[in-house]
């Protein structure tokens, strides 16, 4: 299990074509800060159905775009 399982799952459900999370969000959904670790664990996604789009340090989001 990832420690970014939590958040690939509330993307998954939520199920727009296209989603911006702030990094404080994606703290409160996976209960952990943000970390450079989620530029590896961000490929774990496509098996979701989606891909890591833009991570803007400066606006502290990330976007992500359905696959499928």
């Amino acid at each position: 299990m990832s420690k970014y399982d939590p958040l690939w799952a509330y993307i998954q459900k939520d199920g727009r074509p296209s989603l911006k999370l702030t990094f404080e969000q994606i703290q409160q959904i996976t209960g952990r800060p943000i970390d450079h670790s989620f530029l590896k664990y961000k490929k774990e996604l496509a098996s979701f159905g989606y891909q890591v789009g833009k991570i803007s340090m400066k606006e502290q989001t990330v976007l992500f775009n359905k696959t499928v």
